[in-house]
């Protein structure tokens, strides 16, 4: 059997004129008993582009030079596993469940907060049946989603009024267009942060229709800053929390309190955005301003995240004055931006185990995570360590429970050291990259740091239930 090299082709070789003449043509391959079986299981426009698919990037390489081929290697029966292979990749759902061991609960990246049980059943339930969304089954009349939300955000944060949209910058959004289109919303210099992906305050302060104007320096404000930048334009003043960034050393600011009776004396608005939404007390969020004391500092609105500390689904939540939020609320934009039904349902279970504060910490897994001990750690690191060792008999010396330093994530709690431990692996022949590698394409796929030549596989962010499972995986990558 000869081989012929695509560059052959590409040159105008007979050799590669012959590779190319051997190429299987779609109906060839259509007629394969193994390909025909596909066409029962799978829509038969997704089998024949996938015949299409491998067939035209077989070519393309060819002709590039890209690939050696031998006579006989492009037929019809050699062609049926890569088209398999791409109808079932085709099919399958893009989002792949991961195991999270790099120490950052709240990964942006990885989808930030895992639901309690709670959400999960809620967002079942009402995925799989009609629901009274915007129902009212007293009065047959129809009613607002929002009312779902109300009362329980009322209770949980002493606000007059609450409104939830799809997320917190679209909170800020609507509360700006609400409160200051056409006119000024004064801001302090250091407050002009960039969030996540790349978008900015700024830039979210003037798709509003509201203009910025800056106050003070980067590290330190006054209220006399703001009171020189008042003017007539002046509809409002924003407090935007460092829940991403921290100033620290020679750095001062206005308290919402403090902004709050500025702007009311002028007859402007206080919007205060936490960002984070910490309404659990635990000590890791001792620099986390509560929403409840914002609310009862008199800021008009305030707004946080339903997926950050709050441990939620990605929502945006604003509390406050029954006044402005009912402004927020009759807005355009309420509409484009509102929350969707999955999301009632999910974050409506998770409110309603605030109402036990003890128990959401047990049922939330971001304050179940964040509020492990070291010992907890420890010990599941140990348990991880053991399953590993005994499905790897060549592990020896190669693996050590050590302690590390995790994170918050999703922008929370920026300087907050979360002490925690991990399994640390020393990989046969040094190649931690490459452990590192086989691992996200494992089944399930797993996210580790590697560090100092070894793969840390942080236990903070993951689960009991996850060690066993964990372990497994990684004994078939180091195999």
């Amino acid at each position: 059997m000869t081989e012929t090299r695509a560059g052959d082709a590409a040159n105008g070789a007979p050799g590669g004129g012959a590779a190319l003449r051997g190429l299987a043509a779609v109906d060839e391959v259509l007629r394969q008993p193994a390909v025909a079986a596909l066409l029962e299981d799978f829509p038969r426009t997704v089998v024949v582009d996938a015949v299409r698919a491998v067939t035209d990037r077989l070519r393309t390489e060819i002709l590039a030079g890209e690939r050696s081929v031998s006579a006989g290697e492009l037929s019809p029966e050699m062609l049926v596993p890569w088209v398999d292979a791409l109808v079932r990749l085709a099919v399958r759902p893009s989002l792949t469940r991961v195991i999270n061991a790099l120490g950052v609960v709240g990964h942006t990246n990885l989808g930030r907060a895992i639901l309690p049980y709670e959400s999960i059943d809620a967002m079942a339930m009402a995925a799989g049946n009609y629901t009274d969304l915007e129902m009212s089954l007293s009065t047959g009349e129809r009613a607002s989603r929002q009312d779902h939300l109300h009362d329980i955000l009322c209770t949980l944060t002493g606000a007059e009024d609450a409104l939830v949209v799809n997320n917190n910058a679209a909170a800020v959004l609507l509360a700006l267009a609400a409160a200051a289109r056409g006119g000024d919303v004064l801001v302090a210099r250091g407050q002009l942060v960039e969030i996540g992906d790349a978008f900015r305050i700024p830039d979210i302060l003037r798709e509003s229709g509201a203009e910025l104007v800056e106050v003070g320096t980067t590290n330190r404000t006054y209220v006399r800053d703001y009171e020189r930048a008042w003017s007539e334009r002046t509809r409002a003043v924003l407090r935007v929390h460092s829940s991403n960034y921290r100033i620290v050393g020679f750095a001062t600011e206005p308290s919402v309190q403090e902004l709050a009776r500025l702007a009311h004396e002028h007859g402007a608005l206080c919007i205060d955005d936490l960002g984070s939404g910490a309404l659990a007390d635990l000590p890791l969020f001792v620099g986390e301003p509560p929403v409840r004391q914002s609310v009862a500092a008199g800021a008009d609105v305030v707004t946080f995240s339903g997926d950050k500390l709050l441990g939620g689904p990605q929502a945006g939540i604003a509390v406050g004055r029954a006044a402005s939020i009912q402004t927020m609320r009759k807005h355009p934009l309420a509409r484009a931006l509102r929350i969707d039904k999955l999301s009632v349902a999910a974050l409506d279970a998770l409110l309603r185990l605030y109402l036990d504060p003890e128990r959401a910490v047990r049922r939330v897994p971001t304050l179940a995570m964040l509020a492990a001990t070291e010992d907890e750690l420890q010990a599941r690191a140990e348990r991880l360590r053991e399953s590993v060792a005994a499905a790897w008999p060549e592990a020896g010396g190669r693996l050590s429970v050590v302690p590390t330093v995790a994170r918050a994530g999703a922008g929370a709690l920026p300087v907050t050291d979360v002490p925690s431990r991990a399994l640390a692996v020393d990989p046969p022949g040094g190649d931690a990259g490459g452990l590192a590698e086989r691992l996200r394409g494992g089944e399930p796929a797993v996210l580790a740091r590697v560090h100092d030549g070894r793969v840390l596989l942080d236990v903070l962010a993951v689960r009991d239930t996850e060690v066993d499972e964990l372990a497994v995986t990684v004994a078939t990558a180091l195999v």
